[in-house]
């Protein structure tokens, strides 16, 4: 299991905001040509085991992962955690924490869309998950399901997206102890997507001496010179450059596909000897 083929190292379920359970998840990376995928649903763990025991059957290498949305000042950055335990105590505390946060800002994000016309009710959210995790981008699917907008996209883009008038803030979570967190669960930190969150390099160096060991510059949303400027910075910090295609279906995101793009063993390999 886990020889040679594409490595995707960033993946999403329905138990965080993707569009299929973990063992469908598991069958589309091998259908993808994976022979190593991690599954990194948005602050939950919850999808894990489920994914383990379908990647064993269709013989796929699992990485067990996380996303963990987090702030550098002012900066929110994403952060995966792959290697990580899903039996951590720490972890699953943290992860009903943060549900209970999702659930009292998706309520008030209710209130807000109800002020602009829109009527969308909790129990209509949480059809769209398939776990206690709970974000905007379910919030999106009942909307566009309410007819009031056409995509989810649009649904971002008039009432969810930040500076629009149903955005609400996350619970702020300082990127230190989301680093703390990960690797506490025996996983190394990997900084997704720079490019999109458009990290600075003296962000990315703050980060490495945090403790983060790698960096997604192989993504989807990130063009050869976006790759390339943050190739130089994992080089300047001593980062693993890794690849993920951040794919969660799609009816969420269309552009993106399982194997898009990859990473090479010894990467792979490098990453997890950063291990603590």
């Amino acid at each position: 299991m886990g020889g040679t083929g594409i490595i995707d190292l960033h993946s999403h379920s329905l138990a965080s905001d993707g569009q299929f359970t973990p063992a469908e998840v598991a069958a589309r990376a091998s259908a993808a040509g994976c022979s190593v995928w991690a599954l990194c649903d948005h602050d939950t763990v919850a999808g894990l085991p489920a994914a383990a025991e379908a990647a064993q059957r269709v013989n796929v290498r699992l990485v067990p992962g996380i996303e963990l949305s987090a702030f550098l000042e002012r900066h929110e950055v994403h952060l995966l955690g792959h290697f990580v335990d899903p039996a951590s105590p720490a972890l699953r505390d943290f992860e009903d924490f943060l549900a209970a946060q999702r659930r009292v800002r998706m309520g008030q994000i209710v209130v807000r869309l109800a002020a602009l016309g829109v009527h969308v009710t909790a129990e209509a959210i949480e059809s769209h998950s398939g776990g206690k995790t709970i974000g905007r981008p379910h919030v999106a699917r009942a909307i566009v399901a309410s007819g009031a907008v056409a995509t989810v996209k649009e649904a971002f883009d008039r009432y969810l997206g930040e500076g629009q008038p149903a955005y609400v803030q996350r619970y702020r979570l300082e990127a230190a102890d989301a680093v703390a967190l990960v690797r506490g669960a025996g996983g190394t930190v990997t900084i997704a997507h720079p490019g999109v969150s458009r990290l600075e390099m003296g962000e990315v160096a703050r980060l490495a001496a945090a403790g983060v060991a790698g960096i997604e510059v192989i993504h989807p949303d990130q063009n050869p010179s976006v790759r390339e400027k943050y190739q130089r910075a994992a080089e300047a910090n001593g980062l693993v450059c890794t690849a993920g295609s951040d794919y969660h279906g799609p009816d969420i995101s269309p552009d993106r596909h399982l194997g898009m793009v990859s990473m090479t063993p010894e990467a792979l390999a490098a990453l997890e000897r950063r291990r603590p």
